[in-house]
């Protein structure tokens, strides 16, 4: 954003941008050639030439150059938009919008795309999906404010949905759709955002060393002390820091306080991510860990006798959080009918099974068989939480360091 001046011929090449504010020109050349759809919202004067190789999003009624416009990649308006200039070519041809999409994705390309590219076949719509992590999205439509040129967001966990949800930038979806979620806390209770999957927080345990039996029979009864030295948790993973968020939600700050600093002493093993908690616990470094539930079916699948397991407390329990990787309507969707039927496309039974056969995550939709040995949310009581409060990540930071474990 903000104004840009061209001081000679000029080439523009990376992931992905957004040309939005003012560009001078100054009679140069401009090349731009990214791997994402690049959105131009700028007002462009005084450049000679432009060419654009990559795909590109179109929201500008004030782009102008003296002489040629080329663009190679697919051009899809997004919104009223006026090109001036000697002569343009669109060698891929112009896409009005009216059945297209954009989808700004906080989740990896490799993990969602062959779900989306099933839903705009079925569903005779372009979806043009822009990925970074999904705090990086979620700031992008803060910045685009009504010119973002996206109609959805997906996001990697419930806790920036509900940032964009308390902002008012989510519209209220079909109760038809909402309804399909086979559990209400996995739907904003604005009704603005649905659980596309879950991910449910788990123990796990080495099997050589415990029975399920000898675990306790609440997760906060991990303060006993014979379980110090013999606990693995990553305090600086966003998944943990969710479910301690959750934990002030469930528990209130005080108990959650008291809770973690009782953990602290006894002296648990810190770990970067989920993976190596796994290889810790099938070592015997630890004997268990606090991990996401999808990461042992990882090791199981090359290793049938890695000898981990997960163990899934229930009845409410403070240790049963199932984060989703969720999505919603922007508000300032063109195409907010088509967003919603894509919506009910990632919902279908198909769709399901395939994120749980592949990403081993759990299906949210009645008639959905979850992978193998996981069990349906259904068959779980999960605690009366509020997703939406996962947003306020910065105080749980906070308590991690006053209690020392950050």
């Amino acid at each position: 954003e903000g104004n840009a001046t061209l001081i000679g011929n000029t080439i523009l090449v990376g992931p992905s941008a957004t040309l939005a504010g003012t560009l001078d020109g100054q009679e140069h050349d401009l090349t731009i050639n990214y791997t994402s759809p690049t959105t131009i919202s700028s007002s462009g004067s005084n450049i000679t030439n432009f060419t654009s190789v990559g795909d590109v999003l179109l929201n500008t009624t004030g782009f102008e150059t003296i002489g040629s416009q080329t663009f190679k990649g697919n051009v899809t308006l997004t919104g009223d938009t006026i090109l001036k200039g000697t002569s343009g070519s669109f060698e891929k041809g112009l896409d009005g919008a009216n059945n297209s999409l954009t989808l700004y994705s906080g989740r990896g390309e490799d993990l969602v795309q062959p779900a989306i590219d099933q839903c705009a076949d079925s569903l005779d719509l372009e979806i043009n999906v822009r990925y970074g992590d999904s705090a990086e999205m979620l700031l992008l439509l803060q910045e685009e404010g009504d010119n973002t040129p996206a109609d959805l967001y997906y996001s990697q966990g419930a806790g920036y949905l509900g940032i964009l949800s308390a902002d008012g930038g989510l519209l209220p979806l079909d109760e038809k759709l909402t309804s399909q979620v086979s559990d209400a806390n996995l739907v904003s209770p604005a009704n603005d955002w649905i659980g596309i999957t879950g991910r449910a927080r788990t123990i796990v345990y080495n099997t050589e060393a415990l029975s399920e039996s000898d675990l306790p029979e609440s997760f906060v009864d991990f303060t006993d002390p014979k379980w110090s030295g013999r606990i693995g948790w990553a305090p600086t993973n966003a998944s943990f820091q969710d479910h301690i968020t959750a934990l002030r939600g469930l528990l209130g700050d005080d108990a959650t306080r008291a809770w973690l600093t009782a953990i602290v002493e006894n002296e648990p093993v810190a770990y970067e991510k989920n993976t190596p908690i796994l290889e810790a616990v099938a070592s015997g470094e630890v004997d268990i860990g606090f991990v996401n539930h999808y990461y042992l079916y990882r090791f199981l699948a090359e290793d049938p006798d890695f000898p981990v397991a997960n163990h899934f407390f229930d009845d409410g329990d403070p240790g049963v959080l199932i984060n989703v990787a969720g999505a919603g309507v922007i508000t300032h969707s063109k195409n907010p009918d088509a967003a919603q039927e894509a919506l009910e496309c990632l919902l279908s039974a198909d769709i399901q099974e395939y994120f749980a056969s592949t990403n081993y995550e759990l299906p949210v939709v009645a008639g959905a068989e979850p992978w193998s040995e996981l069990p349906s949310i259904n068959s779980l009581t999960l605690p009366k939480f509020d997703l939406n409060l996962l947003a306020d990540l910065e105080g749980t930071v906070d308590m991690l360091v006053d209690v020392g474990a950050l």
